[in-house]
């Protein structure tokens, strides 16, 4: 049965956030205006859940922010258009939509209508605004999470005051459902102080889903979300869900308790051992995430564009070894990477990688290769020209599995006699700063940045899978438009397409037909996958995947759908026996 609030005064509403490790006084807290979820003087009934960590950044739509927590808050705050079931297809999410369909074929334009009850935590209309929005940035902000799709609608219009809104697509876009997934509260976000960048960074400032934020407190590591009473289609079972910051040892002994109800966490092979010793109580699952770790070498690096340097560095590197040490033992361990576009969870995926480097290193390769590139090893050490062969290595921050990957691999480089300079900057400033600088003629421009940056060479990093198999490939190996537009000018600077910074003018037709349909995904891929192993350019290792442990007293929680997780059915969820 629905439930119908559009009669409850919607008042603004107030996110709290506890900020840590500052001497300034966190800024007053300011009541909501929310009733409490329970007013019968009982207990409110609740859910823990284990998670790694609760650190700000809570945008789902960029690569720096991709956690666990970011993905919990998104299905729980957020709204989307389409979602996906627990067998991979989606579905119209009717609590938001009345309907979204393709309305012509020639131009390609999809209409969309949405509820007329559905609004913002502060009285705002879900609206066209908030399509166009999120469109735009997509569109034109880096280090985003599949703009392949965005990229291809070419006019968004308003109608009937907002709650209709036609896209018209340059092509035809068969992809089309996988977009307007976790839309944003545009008219809150698009004249904010530090627009995009800022968006989510630490709070949400409006909600559209069954929960909203009661407290956010990063130095406790715990956010607390009771039952939005502002929503207006079903109400959540559950009072509150606690996402709480837990390590190894605190995580088994809440889940052996009873103090945790489940917990999702990136797990060694140690700590998965030590799991299962806790008997048929707490049952696991492994739920992939929507990510792959990759090694990239950049082909915008003015050492790395020569593709015989590409082949060389490729040729020194122990792949094996870089995921030994990403994994640890974990799920991952059954989750290799080891085709370029799609990913080992995804159904009828095949393995495509070529014999020989980089499947396993050969260092004679290497030599000719480096040799033919104008390298000669002296002293222990590749030089040209007298200058050695040095390069730039970047990970996000401390984020695991990244920073130990990027440690194995300097160590692999530097034993071979390459000079290797390993950096560490925040998520944010690497995926929208470093990995985004702009290229004049194909190659980045880090002389004269006046906040000191450097050229990345090489980055180990995340890179975004699952969805509509074209989108991720035209998201992960496409051209911006304007680089292979007619007449485009190759010496004005422009933002690459992607982090790895790859633009081919040659395959990039190929790309265009798999993601407008006109060539089958399949078709394209065996096309285009040796190609793409053969550039060197993007080395995949494996897909990320975390631990879901479900203990005792606790009802309708499932591994959910693939690469999604089980957040998505939190408005069922119940405590009693499972």
């Amino acid at each position: 049965m629905r439930v119908n609030r559009k009669a409850v005064p919607v008042l603004a509403l107030a996110t709290v956030l506890v900020t840590a490790c500052s001497n300034t006084p966190p800024p007053p807290v300011v009541s909501s205006s929310v009733p409490p979820a329970s007013t019968t003087g009982k207990t409110p009934s609740q859910i823990v859940v284990g998670v790694d960590d609760v650190l700000g950044g809570y945008n789902p739509h960029n690569l720096a922010d991709s956690s666990q927590v970011t993905s919990a808050l998104s299905q729980l705050l957020l709204p989307s258009v389409f979602r996906q079931k627990d067998d991979g297809s989606t579905q119209l999410d009717k609590n938001l939509m009345k309907s979204a369909e393709v309305v012509s074929q020639q131009p390609f334009v999809v209409a969309y209508e949405i509820r007329a009850d559905a609004s913002w935590s502060d009285g705002a209309p879900i609206a066209a605004e908030d399509f166009d929005y999120l469109r735009t940035q997509m569109r034109d902000q880096p280090g985003v999470i599949g703009p392949a799709g965005y990229r291809q609608i070419s006019d968004l219009q308003s109608r009937e005051g907002g709650k209709r809104v036609e896209v018209t697509f340059a092509k035809p876009y068969p992809g089309w459902q996988t977009l307007f997934s976790d839309l944003l509260p545009a008219h809150l976000l698009k004249d904010a102080p530090d627009g995009w960048r800022g968006a989510l960074a630490s709070n949400f400032p409006a909600i559209a889903g069954p929960f909203s934020i009661k407290s956010l407190d990063t130095a406790r590591g715990e956010v607390i979300l009771e039952r939005n009473e502002r929503y207006w289609e079903k109400p959540a079972a559950i009072d509150r869900i606690v996402l709480r910051r837990s390590d190894p040892q605190t995580l088994l002994a809440a889940l052996q308790s009873g103090n945790d109800q489940f917990a999702l966490a990136r797990t060694t092979g140690d700590q998965l051992k030590r799991l299962g010793d806790l008997g048929p109580a707490v049952k696991l699952h492994t739920v992939a995430r929507p990510l792959v770790a990759d090694v990239l070498l950049r082909p915008v690096s003015a050492t790395l564009q020569d593709a015989q340097v590409r082949a060389g560095v490729a040729a020194l590197i122990d792949r094996t070894k870089l995921i030994t040490e990403g994994v640890n033992g974990g799920p991952s361990s059954q989750l290799h990477a080891d085709a370029q576009v799609t990913a080992p969870s995804v159904k009828g995926y095949a393995a495509t990688i070529p014999p020989g480097p980089p499947t396993a290193p050969d260092v004679a390769k290497a030599e000719e290769s480096l040799k033919a590139a104008g390298y000669a090893k002296t002293a222990g050490t590749w030089r040209k020209n007298g200058k050695a062969l040095s390069l730039v290595i970047a990970s996000p921050g401390t984020q695991e599995p990244y920073a130990t990957i990027a440690k194995e691999l300097t160590g692999q480089l530097a034993a071979q006699g390459i000079e290797v300079n390993a950096i560490t900057p925040q998520p944010r400033d690497l995926f929208s700063g470093l990995l985004a600088m702009p290229v004049v003629s194909g190659v980045q421009q880090p002389t004269g940045d006046s906040a000191g940056n450097v050229g990345v060479d090489i980055a180990v990093v995340p890179q975004a899978v699952g969805g509509d198999t074209a989108s991720v490939l035209a998201s992960t190996f496409g051209c911006r438009p304007e680089q292979t537009a007619a007449g485009a000018d190759r010496t004005k600077p422009v933002v690459p397409g992607n982090s790895a910074g790859f633009c081919d003018p040659a395959l990039q037709p190929s790309i265009d037909a798999a993601l407008s349909g006109s060539t089958p995904i399949t078709e394209a891929l065996t096309t285009l996958e040796p190609e793409l192993w053969r550039q060197n350019v993007v080395i995949p290792l494996f897909q990320s995947a975390d631990t879901l442990a479900i203990g005792s007293g606790i009802s309708g929680v499932t591994p959910g759908p693939p690469m999604v997780g089980p957040f998505g059915s939190a408005v069922n969820w119940t405590r009693g026996p499972k």
